[in-house]
């Protein structure tokens, strides 16, 4: 009797909490979750089947199906959709293209292969068999606003034209690598519903003079005859840089190439349908004519995720992961500042292969952790045999990492390791902005000044433990990064005494002249030297304050270093517990 009330709730009810009480009690057969319809298809023991809708990231049917050993199928229908949709058509076309084919053979032979070889490698997508939508892109809710005016100009043009309006002919995405230029182009398509080409700028140069310009006249054709549409060129700097600097000039053929794509933009007409989308993030090398309006109009900025927009990311790559109860996607997103949308996904990615590996059913923080590392980190490398390298590599982290922890402004200690990485001659001190304090692209002098001596901060310890003629390279990376931080204070920022004054690092005035290239500095050599004073100024000062903020916890230090050398790893809870636990003793 308990099954059959079961089955009539499968019959009468399609509501999810119905569907977990029948997971529960046992009489759901086997479930096909369909991602991109957000719903599962269930199927009953007594044959009786039903489609519930489910939640976006929907770890609970996941968990359910595997914990009553329920038979769950992830499928992906809108290709079989249109794929089965057209089988009969093109069963009965295929004759009569194989009779066509077989008679115009070899008059079109030559023909072929000319309009093979101009045609590219331009990857074609009907609207039917795109499934991204903007809801599969996270992180980036500004630049998803910006391009929604685009669906509305493409699904109802006659809104736009009754008043005289034009959409822009192109949108030009710049940032960083793996931030979703791509996924954001397609998304639009998508939503649309309209056809999409996807193309890279470096498939139009070619070594015989006239084949790009060949190949962009094939793709503005084509386009043109399917529009609405929409074009995407994706590392458009691959023949979008300025023109006319090295020897040569402007007769080579990358500059041809570009100058057809120009020609392009400005010969179909507004309101044609044909939208051009380009990425790049490289966006201050391309040409001036290329982003001139008319041309590329828009520029849509995309950026690093935010914390949130990490978070987001996140919960979309594990729609179909199983994540153990423990795994907080918010908390993972804090500690992965900087992390891309790629980054991320490849983060559960490795975390997934790592627990396949282990013969685990489900990603748990043990698998996060270690993938966080191997990207982060690198591989790891054997043990060091040498005690006495051990403890300098101990006494280096540990200076870094308190002088993180008593200096406000800074970014927190997440993990402190002395097990050394591939690449890397020393331990790891990762740091990260639990407070999202610098999120927002502000620095402030001071927290300049406190990365300083951050970044010092093992060299500190090692002078201050073994003295300036037992120093070692392990701190090569620091110096390096506490220069560069030097010198943008010195020269972008006006943090020093300087003065409030702008000095860019790249100030050649270039000129082409009896064919040489010739190159010639704007700046004074005088301003040279004192920019070099401030800098060596401003790091020697920070060195001497770092050694100085650790020597009242040189005691600490010596007890931290030989736990550290029993544990090799600390995690941030450790460090302080430490930390707290041995200052208070020593206070007492």
């Amino acid at each position: 009797m308990f099954s059959g009330f079961g089955v009539n709730t499968g019959l009468d009810n399609n509501s999810y909490s119905s569907l977990l009480y029948d997971l529960k009690s046992g009489i759901v057969e086997s479930l096909t979750l369909i991602p991109s319809r957000r719903e599962v298809i269930v199927k009953y023991l007594s044959g009786v089947s039903k489609t519930v809708p489910i939640l976006r990231n929907d770890q609970t049917i996941l968990r359910l199906a595997e914990s009553t050993d329920t038979h769950l199928e992830v499928k992906h229908t809108s290709k079989q959709d249109f794929n089965s949709s057209i089988t009969a058509s093109f069963t009965l076309g295929i004759l009569f293209v194989i009779f066509c084919s077989i008679v115009v053979k070899k008059t079109l032979k030559i023909a072929n292969k000319s309009l093979s070889f101009l045609s590219g490698k331009a990857a074609f997508n009907e609207a039917s068999t795109i499934e991204t939508r903007f809801e599969d892109v996270a992180g980036i809710p500004e630049a998803v606003e910006e391009v929604k005016e685009i669906v509305s100009f493409l699904k109802v043009p006659e809104n736009y034209k009754k008043i005289g309006a034009h959409i822009p002919r192109g949108f030009l995405l710049t940032g960083p690598p793996g931030t979703g230029k791509t996924l954001l182009a397609k998304a639009l398509a998508g939503e649309a519903g309209v056809p999409f080409i996807s193309t890279s700028a470096s498939q139009f140069v070619e070594l015989f003079v006239g084949i790009g310009s060949g190949r962009i006249r094939n793709l503005f054709a084509q386009a043109k005859k399917i529009s609405p549409c929409i074009i995407f060129i994706d590392e458009i700097d691959s023949i979008g840089r300025t023109r006319g600097y090295g020897i040569g000039g402007g007769n080579d053929e990358r500059e041809q190439t570009l100058n057809q794509l120009l020609i392009e933009m400005d010969g179909f007409p507004l309101n044609s349908g044909v939208i051009v989308i380009a990425a790049t993030n490289r966006e201050e090398i391309l040409d001036s004519a290329l982003t001139r309006p008319g041309r590329f109009d828009r520029r849509i900025n995309i950026s690093l995720p935010d914390r949130k927009g990490r978070e987001d990311i996140l919960s979309i790559h594990g729609l179909t992961k199983p994540l153990s109860d423990s795994v907080s996607l918010k908390e993972w997103a804090i500690r992965t500042p900087g992390f891309s949308g790629a980054d991320l996904s490849n983060l559960l990615n490795e975390a997934a292969i790592l627990t396949a590996r282990d013969n685990q059913k489900r990603i748990g923080i043990n698998q996060l952790e270690a993938a966080l590392d191997r990207i982060t980190l690198g591989l790891r490398r054997y043990p060091i045999n040498n005690k006495h390298q051990i403890r300098i590599i101990a006494y280096h982290e540990i200076g870094k990492a308190l002088i993180a922890h008593l200096t406000p402004l800074t970014d927190s200690v997440d993990k402190i390791s002395i097990l050394r990485r591939i690449g890397n001659i020393s331990g790891s001190t990762r740091l990260v902005d639990l407070d999202e304090n610098n999120e927002g692209g502000f620095s402030s002098k001071k927290y300049l000044q406190n990365q300083l001596l951050v970044a010092l901060g093992g060299r500190a310890a090692e002078i201050l433990v073994f003295g300036n003629s037992e120093i070692t390279q392990i701190s090569a990376n620091q110096l390096e990064q506490a220069t560069f931080i030097a010198r943008l204070m010195v020269t972008q920022y006006g943090f020093s005494n300087l003065g409030a004054i702008s000095v860019s690092t790249n100030n050649l005035d270039r000129s082409l002249t009896n064919e040489l290239l010739k190159t010639k500095s704007i700046y004074a050599n005088k301003t040279n030297k004192q920019i070099d004073s401030e800098i060596l100024l401003l790091i020697n000062s920070a060195q001497s304050s770092a050694v100085n903020k650790i020597r009242p916890y040189l005691f600490i230090i010596d007890m931290m270093v030989d736990l550290l050398i029993e544990e090799e790893v600390f995690t941030k809870s450790r460090f302080e517990d430490l930390f707290d636990s041995i200052y208070n003793t020593q206070q007492n």
